[in-house]
């Protein structure tokens, strides 16, 4: 009797059928017109800022300086303080500050706007010691042309005879508006004014801020979702921003104090009037990139040649100005700049040039720390990935 054997389907010969493998991450398709939209809305955004530059700026500012001060709240804490009272204290010590700052820099720029018709005079009596007593190449030139535009009008004297004869209708003058002084002044009056509003509006912006302590960052964070892994990102993104920003601002100290302690040494050297407050204006004039430096040397030879009637000692304090701000820059400030932001110097040019078309003078100011912000989050959102690369060495 034939037994019968069980089939077992495992050792049938049939080719074995592969398990299903995990399906793989599928990316995202972008669309065409993605990339536009992207274009316009950041074109849209700047365009906002340019346009909303009185709201924004002092906001920006404000928050800097908050990110600057609360360490010193912080300390001020740990002795025991309550955080309004530290607030109060470290708010007064930089209205204090600032107001000494600018009563030095203002005394120096009205000595300067006294002595402007003193500086005239001695000027031209450097110019003409330069030239001997003789015509310089401007003169002679302003000479030549004057000689050319009278032999012009003399050939041109009997046609003009000849045309009177025939009639024509009267000229008709236009008369230039004469300057009016009180417009001047009342548009002066009028950005100062604005500018102290903005600048109160600052400091109530600074000591809310510091009052306040870390409710925005709790906010921040909890405006994230449920999400564990959002909220951690939020927290090391806000704590990084907090970081750099404080290490910028610190070396921005450090290195403006050793600028302007070497220019006042430098100016001392020299025998210049005042030199510890053109050590200030040149120390501040700093904290703009590249451009600041040429302000203080031209703000610092002029008043040397207005003391020293010599060309030889403006270009002397001219020149250690513009050496000191090279060597601190060059090396000092690029050197803690790279330990700290580790951005190229392309990056921050670029940065620069498009902070002074966005918001002028307050853009130059505010575009570095900017940058180091938009860096440190870009290094933490993995769509921005690229902008990071961008901006890093």
């Amino acid at each position: 009797m034939d037994t019968a054997k069980n089939h077992d389907p495992a050792s049938s010969t049939s080719p074995a059928i592969p398990s299903p493998s995990p399906e793989a991450p599928v990316a995202p398709v972008r669309r065409p017109g993605d990339t536009a939209l992207t274009i316009i809305a950041a074109l849209a955004f700047v365009f906002a800022l340019q346009w909303a530059r009185d709201f924004f700026i002092p906001l920006v500012f404000g928050i800097l300086i908050a990110y600057t001060l609360n360490p010193v709240v912080i300390w001020l804490e740990r002795l025991r303080m309550p955080r309004a009272l530290a607030s109060s204290v470290v708010m007064l010590a930089l209205l204090g500050s600032s107001i000494l700052v600018v009563s030095s820099v203002y005394n120096e720029a009205q000595a300067i706007m006294d002595e402007l018709p003193v500086a005239t005079y001695k000027l031209t009596n450097a110019l003409r010691k330069l030239d001997n007593g003789e015509q310089g190449p401007l003169d002679k030139l302003r000479n030549a042309a004057d000689t050319l535009k009278k032999a012009a009008s003399s050939d041109n004297d009997a046609d003009n005879k000849l045309e009177t004869s025939v009639s024509a209708p009267p000229a008709v003058l236009i008369k230039q508006p004469d300057f009016d002084l009180n417009d001047w002044l009342l548009a002066g009056s009028k950005s100062a004014a604005a500018f102290i509003g903005q600048l109160t509006m600052v400091l109530f912006l600074v000591f809310f801020a510091l009052v306040s302590g870390n409710t925005f960052k709790r906010k921040l964070v909890k405006l994230t979702g449920p999400s564990l892994t959002n909220k951690k990102i939020t927290v090391q993104i806000l704590d990084d921003i907090n970081t750099s920003i404080q290490k910028y601002m610190l070396m921005l100290l450090i290195t403006n104090t050793l600028l302007g302690l070497l220019t006042w040494l430098a100016l001392h050297w020299i025998g210049l009037d005042n030199a510890g407050a053109w050590a200030l204006v040149a120390a501040l004039t700093h904290i703009i990139p590249y451009f600041g430096s040429m302000i203080a040397m031209a703000l610092i030879a002029f008043a040397a040649f207005l003391q020293f009637e010599s060309f030889s000692m403006m270009l002397l304090a001219a020149f250690a100005t513009l050496a000191i701000s090279t060597f601190v820059g060059m090396l000092v400030s690029t050197w803690m700049t790279g330990r700290i932001a580790k951005m190229n110097a392309v990056a921050v040019f670029v940065a620069l040039l498009f902070g002074a078309w966005l918001w002028g003078v307050w853009g130059m100011l505010l575009c570095v720390p900017v940058i180091v912000v938009i860096k440190v989050v870009s290094q933490h959102v993995e769509d921005l990935h690229a902008i990071a690369e961008l901006l890093s060495e």
